[in-house]
This record gives C-alpha cells, sequence and structure tokens, in this order.
C-alpha cells in the first residue's frame, strides 16, 4: 500500500457536496486529475460550479454520473485512479443491510481498478462521541480517535443511532476489505461540524452548519443538539485533511483521524460572533429559539457541564497531515460572506 503520487488522479465521491466539492478544489490546486463523481451530471444546479473550475477546462477534472444505489456504478470511474476519496452519502443510515450492500459495490470497484492504492473514507465524529447516555462522556471524556460510543447501551439501535452506527460499519467494511485484498489501504477521516464558505447556490441547505447561519442572518434560528457546542472544522481545512491523508506516508490501514480544531463554540455566541467579524455588515444581532421539550429543557445545565469536561484531540491529524486548522471566526466570516454572494442570503440589519 502506497500513498497517491504527485500528479495522480483521485476519484471524488460526493463532488457536488460541501465537502466534496472542497476537496475537488483543493486537489486541483495541487496538481492532481479529478474525476468528479455525481448523482447526475447533467444536473446544472448541482453540478455547474464544478465546470466552473479551471481543471474542467482543460480537462484535468472530469465529471461522472454515478449513483451510489445502482450496483457497479464505480467501476469504470476508479479505473486508473491512485486514490479515492469517498465523501457521498448514503440515502438510509437506519438500514444497515443495505449500508453494507453500497459498502461491497464500491469496495468491489475499488478491487477490480487494479490501480487504487489508498482509499479515504468520510466518517464523522458522530463515530467518536455520539452517545445515547451523556453519562458516557463524562465517564470518558478523552475524545479522540480510538473512542468509540457505548455500544453495549440498550437504546442505542439504527433507529436512535444509525448514523453514527453506520459510519462505524462503513470504516471497518473498507478496512477489513482492503486488509484482505492487500493492494489497498482504508484511511477515515472523522470531520467534525464543517463551517466555512460554500461554493455553489445549493450547498447552502445542504449542510446543517451553513443552514443555521443563514438562519441567524435572517434572524430566526434556534436551540440545537441537546445543547451540544459546536465542535468546528473549517471545510477548507477537512478537505486539506483528507488529501494529507491521500498523501502521508505515515499512516496505516484501517487508522482513523479526526478532523477539527479543538474548539468549542456556543450556539448562542455565534450570531453575535457574527457582528464581531463583519462589523461592516451593520447586522442584527438576535436571540436563538428555544425549541427543546421541556424535559430537555430542565436538564439544561446538566447537558453544558457534561460537554464542557470533553477533551478534544488532534494532535494525530496534525503529526501525519502537518495541517494547520483555522480559528472558527476566520470561518464564519468567509461563510457569511459567501451565504450572501452566492448564497443570495439578505441579512436583517440594524437601524
Amino acid at each position: 500500500m502506497a500513498p497517491i503520487p504527485a500528479g495522480a488522479t483521485v476519484a471524488v465521491t460526493g463532488s457536488a457536496g460541501f465537502i466534496g466539492g472542497w476537496v475537488t478544489q483543493r486537489l486541483l490546486d495541487k496538481g492532481y486529475r479529478v474525476k468528479a463523481c455525481v448523482r447526475d451530471a447533467a444536473n446544472e444546479e448541482r453540478v455547474g460550479f464544478l465546470k466552473k473550475m479551471g481543471g474542467f477546462a482543460s480537462g484535468r477534472l472530469t465529471l461522472h454520473s454515478a449513483d451510489l444505489d445502482q450496483d457497479g456504478c464505480f467501476d469504470e470511474i476508479f479505473k486508473g485512479c491512485h486514490g479515492v476519496a469517498h465523501i457521498s452519502h448514503i440515502s438510509d443510515y437506519t438500514d444497515h443491510e443495505y449500508i453494507a450492500r453500497v459498502c461491497r459495490h464500491i469496495i468491489h470497484s475499488v478491487n477490480n481498478s487494479e490501480s487504487v492504492s489508498r482509499v479515504i473514507v468520510t466518517s464523522s465524529v458522530a463515530a467518536v462521541m455520539s452517545e445515547m447516555d451523556l453519562d458516557e462522556i463524562v465517564r470518558r471524556p478523552v475524545l479522540y480517535e480510538d473512542r468509540y460510543p457505548d455500544e453495549s447501551n440498550p437504546r442505542r439501535t439504527a433507529k436512535s443511532q444509525g448514523y453514527s452506527m453506520g459510519k462505524i460499519i462503513a470504516e471497518k467494511a473498507f478496512s477489513d476489505a482492503a486488509e484482505q485484498n492487500g493492494r489497498w489501504d482504508a484511511i477515515t477521516c472523522c470531520p467534525a461540524d464543517n463551517v466555512g464558505p460554500i461554493l455553489s447556490l445549493h450547498q447552502k441547505n445542504y449542510g446543517p452548519w451553513q443552514h443555521h447561519i443563514e438562519n441567524m442572518l435572517l434572524a430566526n434560528y434556534e436551540q440545537n443538539w441537546v445543547y451540544r457546542p459546536w465542535f468546528p472544522v473549517d471545510v477548507r481545512d477537512n478537505a486539506d485533511c483528507h488529501i494529507g491523508l491521500l498523501e502521508s506516508t505515515q499512516v496505516n490501514n484501517g487508522e482513523r483521524y479526526i478532523a477539527w480544531s479543538t474548539e468549542a463554540v456556543d450556539v448562542a455566541d455565534i450570531c453575535a460572533a457574527i457582528d464581531r467579524v463583519l462589523p461592516e455588515l451593520q447586522f442584527q444581532v438576535t436571540e436563538p429559539v428555544e425549541v427543546h421539550p421541556e424535559k430537555l429543557q430542565a436538564r439544561e445545565q446538566k447537558y453544558r457541564s457534561t460537554w464542557a469536561v470533553c477533551d478534544l484531540r488532534n494532535e494525530r491529524i496534525k503529526a501525519v497531515t502537518g495541517i494547520r486548522f483555522r480559528s472558527f471566526d476566520e470561518s464564519l466570516r468567509d461563510c457569511v460572506e459567501s451565504l450572501i454572494t452566492i448564497g443570495k442570503v439578505a441579512p436583517v440589519q440594524h437601524g
């Protein structure tokens, strides 16, 4: 197994998405060739921004229709690729057999390519810390790569924790398959809460964090995530983490790495932060709407104190990629400006 060589060809699944779009852009910036995999390459609303990238005009970036629900959709695309960044979301995280089937057909395409040497599997910090019993966070407060949610909790089911469980299923499926094949390795990247500039209008609503910020700009935003703070990563840094893992000589099959800055930001403070980082906007700061049921509101202080004990770690991803994470202020500023210019959001202003 080996890192990808300079100028190699990389297939990016989910290229039209928020993370996938930035991975595509950063790969092109670094001189790679990219096969951008999207559900429908004829959907101009979703792929128009990819066609505006310089690599498309020269042919270094090519677009390919690939529906994850169709077995064999990557068979021809992966041929000739040295790396795969598998970022695309599946359509149902509660159906674990469906998740396993999708993994199997993608793995089959990797095996049959006879050229792919490394696959980066996009997971999530949910696969590290999503607990049915938040007291488990108090018991094991260090959030790092070797931490997994408590699988013994009987309330951890596909219905309640499907996303977290589905990500772990995919992580294991790819690493096990890579070990069995012996000609490629699978490295997992677990991104946190992606914040940063959108690249296309449709991305405004396809990702929770930029949509929350849009609602803040429109003076209509909510408390969220059972009072969990945001654990941000700039989407551009996340993209660089994916590429760094494709390139690194210090990683091994089955390892996973968390992509986050280790900042913790209270959602109630973010609206005011917009005014702080962009005072020229004359933005009207408002308070978040309380949407939690009363039984959760009564436990607000416990939830806040629980998350306050967390010790967020990112030394592993920094060691193998050399990444330096942006501050949340920079991510927030650039997200807001992109929502205005690309997302056509008109912020509520004071005065």
